[in-house]
Formats: C-alpha cells, sequence, structure tokens
C-alpha cells in the first residue's frame, strides 16, 4: 500500500501487525496519532468491515482528527467505523441495551453541575451539613469509587470511618435517584456497561462478533473501568491494540492507573510489543531536557526519545521576584519573539500547575494588549443562557429529569415560587414519583394556591406540546420555536446592556451549532444531541486558528503542541504540587506532568519561577522546583532579574529588564518561627477525626500543611492555620 512509504520502520512494523494483541509505546511527539490512522486504514485495505472496527480515544477533538486523516488516506471506505470517546461509544450502545437494566432509551446524561445539585439536595435531606463534609469531596469520592467499579453496598461495606460512612449513605441515595430520574452520570456509562455485559451474555457475545479488531489511545490514561470493558470486548478476538506512553500517565487524580499497562502484559502474555522513540516535534535540547526529568522515575518502561531535528535554542530560566513579575517577563519574553523571529501570536501558549496562577499572567497580558483565551474557563455548554435551554431540552428528552426541571420551572418567570416548589417536590417524594410527574397532579396538592395551579398547567401543558413535537419536526426548528415561544432573546433584548446582548449572541451560536449538529450527523435528534453536549471537553472547543496567545493548565495541554512554550510557577509545593509530597508514587505523577509540559514545545522553552509569592493574605518565599534542578545546567540559560545575568549568555531576552537584589536571608527567620508550633512525632487531636500523630509538616508561614496519621480514621492532610489542633505532648 503507497501510504506505508510514509512512515519510518518501526512504525510500519506496529501498523502491520494486526493479528492479536499489540502494545506500542509512543514517546511524546513520535507519530502516534499517525500510527493509530494508518493502522485503521491498513486494517480496512486489508478487508476487515469498517463497522467491525472499534477505536477509542480521550477528546472529539482527537478522534475527529483521526476521522479527517484516515479519509485523506483511503476515502470514504472507512464509513461506518466506530470511533470515539469512550463515554459516547458506550453511551452510544446503551442506548441500544439499556431498557435490560430498567432505564429508557432517552436516558438523561447528568453532567458534574447537575450532579453535584444533587449530591446537595440529598445531603440537605440526610441533615449533613455542607461546612463539615463538602459536597464536591463527596461527588470526587463517589467518582473514584465507580470508577474502581465499587457498588453503594461495596462502598459501605469497606467505609473505616465518619466521613465514608457518610458518603455511603449519599451514594446510595444518589444511585437511586439517579435512576429514578433515567439519569445516568458520566461513571455510569462505564459502569453500566460492565453490568450489562456481566448479567447478559448474549449481549457481550454480539457486541464480540462486531468488533473483531479494538483500539485504543491514550491507553496509560485509562481507568480500572475502561480496562475491565477493554478485557471484556477483546476476550474473544483478541485483537487488542493500545497506544500509549507511561511517561505522560498525569490523570490519576481522576481514576486513571497506570497499573494498566503492567496489567495488560500480564493478561496478554503473548502481545508484541513496539517502541516508537523518534520524535518530529521537538528540537534535541528540548528532549535532552525531558530525558533529565523523566530518567528519575523508577516506575516506568525505559526508552529515549531521538530526534533528527536542529539542536535548537537553549532553555530559557526566568528567575522572578514574584508572580506579579513573573507574568510581565513572560510578556516581555513573547513580545521580544514576535518581534525578533515573527512568531505569530497562536505560536504562545502559557501552562501553568493550577488555575489560580492565570491571574497574574492574565494582568500583564492586559496590560500589554497582547489578545489571549484560556482554557479551562467558561465553558460555552456552561454560561447561564445555555445550560437554561438545555434544561428545557433534557426535560423535553426525559421528563423524569428532576434537576433540569428544578431550573427551569420558574425560568422565565411564571409565577411558581420557592414556596409552592418545596411543596410539590414534597408530594413527589412521599408519592414516589418524579418531579414532573407531581406537577400533572398539580389538582391534588390541596396546599398549592389555584393560581399557582394554573400557572404550572401552563407549564406542563408546554412541555407535553414539544415532548410531542420533537417527533415532528426537524431539531433545528424544534429548538427554534421554543427559544422563540420562551421569549429569551426579547427578554434580554429589553436588558439593552452589554452583558445581556453577549448572552443573545450566545444563544445565536447555539442555534448554529444545532444547525450544524444537524447537517453532519445522519444520527441527529434531540437525544443525541444533548449526548454529544454533554460529553464535550473544553480541548474539543479550542480553536487553533484564533490569533491568540493560548493560557491552560498542564493537565489541558496533554496532546497539544506549540512552537512556543512558558511553563510558570515552577516552585516546590506548587509544581510538584504540594499535595504530591506525601507519597513516592504521587511526586512521581508530578515529574510526568513535568515531561509532558516539557514536551508540548516544538522550538523554544521557558521555564520561570518566583522568589515570592503571595499567597492566603501574605507574602511567601518560595524555593524554586527540583525538576529544574533534574535538568542538565548546560542546557539552561538563567535570565536572572535578581542580580547580575549570566554573563555566558546574555543575550537571552529582553533588554530592558529591572535588576533588583534581595537581601539573600529576608525570609529564613520567619519561616523558622512558623514551623516551631508543630514537629514531626507529636501527639495532636482533631474535633472530628481524634487523637493522631503528625508525619510530615510541609510548607512555611500560612501554607503549612501537617499530614497526620488518626487511630481512628487513617492519614490525613491538614492546612495547620484551619485545623485547630491541640498539641497533647
Amino acid at each position: 500500500m503507497p501510504f506505508l512509504k510514509d512512515l519510518n520502520i518501526a512504525q510500519r512494523e506496529a501498523v502491520m501487525a494486526i493479528d492479536g494483541p499489540v502494545m506500542i509505546i509512543a514517546g511524546a511527539g513520535s507519530g502516534k496519532t499517525r500510527v493509530l490512522t494508518y493502522r485503521i486504514a491498513y486494517l480496512i485495505q486489508k478487508g476487515v468491515y469498517p463497522d467491525n472496527i472499534l477505536a477509542l480515544t480521550f477528546t472529539n477533538k482527537a478522534a475527529n482528527e483521526m476521522k479527517e486523516r484516515i479519509k485523506s488516506l483511503i476515502g470514504r471506505k472507512a464509513d461506518g467505523l466506530w470511533m470515539g470517546t469512550f463515554h459516547s461509544i458506550f453511551a452510544r450502545i446503551l442506548r441500544l441495551e439499556c431498557e435490560k437494566l430498567g432505564y429508557g432509551r432517552n436516558f438523561s446524561i447528568t453532567d458534574t453541575d447537575d450532579g453535584l445539585a444533587l449530591i446537595k439536595n440529598i445531603m440537605a435531606i440526610l441533615n449533613i451539613p455542607t461546612d463539615t463534609f463538602s459536597p464536591y469531596s463527596i461527588q470526587s469520592t463517589i467518582s473514584k469509587a465507580k470508577n474502581k467499579l465499587l457498588t453503594p453496598e461495596d462502598f459501605a461495606s469497606k467505609s473505616g470511618n465518619i466521613y465514608e460512612a457518610r458518603v455511603a449513605e449519599i451514594f446510595k441515595e444518589y444511585q437511586i435517584r439517579l435512576k429514578n430520574s433515567n439519569s445516568m452520570d458520566f461513571d455510569d456509562l462505564l459502569l453500566l456497561p460492565i453490568k450489562l455485559f456481566s448479567n447478559y451474555p448474549e449481549v457481550l457475545d454480539k457486541y464480540h462478533r462486531i468488533f473483531k479488531y479494538i483500539l485504543v489511545d491514550e491507553y496509560q490514561d485509562t481507568n480500572r473501568a475502561q480496562y475491565v470493558l477493554l478485557k471484556m470486548l477483546a476476550a474473544k478476538s483478541r485483537n487488542l491494540c493500545v497506544v500509549g506512553d507511561d511517561a505522560q500517565s498525569i490523570y490519576s487524580f481522576r481514576g486513571a492507573e497506570i497499573q494498566n499497562i503492567m496489567d495488560y502484559q500480564l493478561d496478554f502474555k503473548d502481545h508484541k510489543l513496539f517502541r516508537l522513540e523518534q520524535n518530529y516535534r521537538s528540537t534535541k535540547k528540548i528532549l535532552d531536557a525531558a530525558h533529565c526529568v523523566i530518567k528519575n522515575n523508577r516506575f516506568q518502561i525505559k526508552k529515549k526519545l531521538w530526534t533528527e531535528n536542529s539542536e535548537g535554542e537553549d532553555i530559557v530560566l526566568l528567575e522572578c521576584m514574584d508572580e506579579k513579575d513573573e507574568g510581565q517577563q513572560i510578556v516581555k519574553n513573547i513580545q521580544f519573539l514576535i518581534k525578533k523571529d515573527k512568531y505569530p501570536l497562536n505560536s504562545f501558549v502559557i501552562l501553568y500547575r493550577t488555575n489560580a496562577q492565570s491571574r497574574a499572567i492574565e494582568e500583564a497580558l492586559r496590560r500589554s494588549g497582547l489578545p489571549y483565551i484560556i482554557i479551562g474557563g467558561i465553558k460555552f455548554y456552561e454560561r447561564k443562557e445555555i445550560k437554561d435551554i438545555l434544561a428545557y431540552l433534557k426535560l423535553i428528552s426525559n421528563t423524569k429529569n428532576n434537576e433540569a426541571l428544578d431550573r427551569i420551572i420558574n425560568y422565565p418567570i411564571r409565577g411558581i415560587g420557592e414556596t409552592s416548589i418545596v411543596k410539590i417536590k414534597q408530594y413527589a417524594f412521599y408519592n414516589q414519583m418524579s418531579f414532573f410527574e407531581a406537577l400533572e397532579r398539580i389538582d391534588e396538592i390541596n396546599t398549592i394556591q389555584d393560581k399557582v395551579k394554573a400557572n404550572c398547567k401552563v407549564f406542563v401543558h408546554l412541555i407535553h406540546k414539544y415532548v410531542r413535537l420533537k417527533d415532528e419536526m426537524s431539531l433545528t426548528e424544534l429548538v427554534s420555536s421554543l427559544i422563540n415561544e420562551l421569549q429569551i432573546i426579547n427578554e434580554y433584548k429589553l436588558q439593552g446592556t452589554p452583558e445581556a446582548l453577549s448572552r443573545i449572541e450566545n444563544i445565536q451560536e447555539f442555534l448554529s451549532g444545532v444547525t450544524d449538529f444537524v447537517k453532519t450527523r445522519k444520527d441527529a435528534s434531540l437525544e443525541t444531541f444533548l449526548q454529544e453536549v454533554s460529553l464535550l471537553s473544553d480541548i474539543d472547543n479550542l480553536e487553533n486558528s484564533k490569533n491568540a496567545i493560548t493560557l491552560m493548565t498542564v493537565h489541558s495541554s496533554k496532546g497539544l503542541e506549540y512552537p512556543v512554550v512558558f511553563i510558570a510557577g515552577l516552585e516546590e509545593n506548587l509544581f510538584p504540587h504540594v499535595n504530591s509530597l506525601e507519597s513516592a508514587k504521587d511526586i512521581e505523577e508530578e515529574r510526568r506532568l513535568f515531561y509532558v509540559a516539557i514536551t508540548r514545545a516544538q522550538k523554544r522553552l521557558f521555564l520561570s519561577y518566583a522568589r515570592m509569592r503571595y499567597k492566603y493574605g501574605t507574602t511567601v518565599s518560595q524555593k524554586i522546583s527540583r525538576f529544574i534542578d533534574e535538568i542538565e545546567e548546560s542546557l539552561i540559560q538563567r535570565s536572572s532579574f535578581f542580580g547580575r545575568m549570566n554573563e555566558r549568555k546574555s543575550n537571552v531576552g529582553p533588554d530592558d529588564v529591572k535588576w533588583i537584589k534581595l537581601p539573600e536571608n529576608h525570609s529564613l527567620e520567619k519561616t523558622k518561627n512558623a514551623q516551631k508550633k508543630y514537629k514531626v512525632g507529636q501527639e495532636v487531636n482533631h474535633s472530628v477525626f481524634g487523637d493522631g500523630i503528625i508525619l510530615q509538616v510541609i510548607g512555611f508561614d500560612n501554607d503549612i500543611k501537617l499530614i497526620v496519621d488518626f487511630e481512628n480514621c487513617g492519614r490525613k492532610t491538614l492546612m495547620a492555620q484551619y485545623a485547630n489542633l491541640v498539641i497533647k505532648n
């Protein structure tokens, strides 16, 4: 096949090994997407039907890019291919099979915000205070439990402290309420197919016959549930090809398990292993820096990236006074490169460990007048006006969706007050019915005023009307008609504020999005549209064509590349993050995260850190990250603003740098005094957790964290200034 000539030897071997289990360890920038797309094209050219191929990715963006590449190789032959994210593919399967599990095919997908609202509602009913038990933490704990395939009953049996016992109560009620409202959260989209395949072997056999070849992108990011699903689907054909890089495993916080790479090798002992080590993205110096860092990790599959690209420029280290100075120096270097090397604005990305770091950088960019976009701000589909319309559409699709109804029952204002809503919800609860069913029986609720009853009936009639119309008109007509009937745009026009006008533009953009969806999808329906929207990510919406500087967290940058990369905030307790300092395992993940950040860079790489940073209302002295120390000094040129610039490499940046010298030990005494109160080995008492022993003291000043081993509930990490610990010895 002519297109195989485009591949290097290692890539070609990986593409042509189509039978049996295959693991491809693909280093950063080594062309893994090309290998996956060429492998699919090769399979089809060898006579495999497209609908017998399942290709799984982690973003819609990646899936769409691969589809376009395959189309460019073999044309329309690839039509019928099962390709998409884990969640979208298994949501598609559940639409076909979910009735066996007691769900209707019109089930709703509960997003993170709606799931959180449901948890808060359950906590209120169970009288669990939100100031003692964080709803966000509870949501995360439930999600992690599901990723580990734990049912509410499993979790309850394993709970070992007050917090876990409370979570178990909420978890049980949470699942009941989701089921009763014919809804699934994101984790259910993976958990329920496992239940389906386990309880109905004939259904699993059906998909064994369909999926004869399975390919997985970014395999290192799979969680336990995803791996179990892959094992189940590949059990018969054993044609499971996984592509990933253990050095880029950075999502353990959302359930990803690097152990899946090792488990694959054990479960598929006859697998073929291919290493892709030639990098096409970065300069030699950038790759050398990445290798300097990642070689310090013990848990890894050994490999050494190499490239035929040029040596490239030295890596620049910006030593800054504080976060404000850091923002300014980043901007000055961008301006310098634009002027000197004619880089367009979309060549630059600024990466940081936490979203909070963006503030100082944004301020510097705004002052400079340089346009920028932020990944991780308010997403389009999370804007109020869009969520309002989506709530209507969710309710029309599934009238059992209580969260959607709760949002729009009195929007636009229709005279149904909070007191009446509470009474209706109570009636629904005591009669074991949905919120909407209670509205349909509003005449039976004697405590509701006649005027309010009349308003409820108008609303019910409206929803019934559109439930009927969704099967009689196109999706575009349905949405347009609904918006016009609700007079949302007219309401914003009357307000006349810039914000209101912006909301109108967003609604119009939403309508355009619906139209595009209908044009491009053969299976366009209200349910498929809502599913698509629910499963979108920030990166899916990244506008590569927009000429602006990009700001994002390192986690969000995975899979992307830019000519010029800035990595900000390279300080101990920030990067690596303070929460990672408890274990060697967590430090290794932080190092992998830094490796990912470095390998986004094609031509230029800038690192920066601040000597001081404003935290919790005070200025705190910062220590340079250990990761910078791991890079060979010969690869780095230091641009210092605290003393003399390294004369050997004094031509590195803008000419107008400020020279500031700080007292050498300006913060040492303060730090020592702050740490005197707490010592390793101290016995302490906490009002909730009981007695414990301090194992570790981390950080400085008001940022001190304590790792405490409690007798009754195990190891906890606490902020010292808020913990109110009583020292016993």
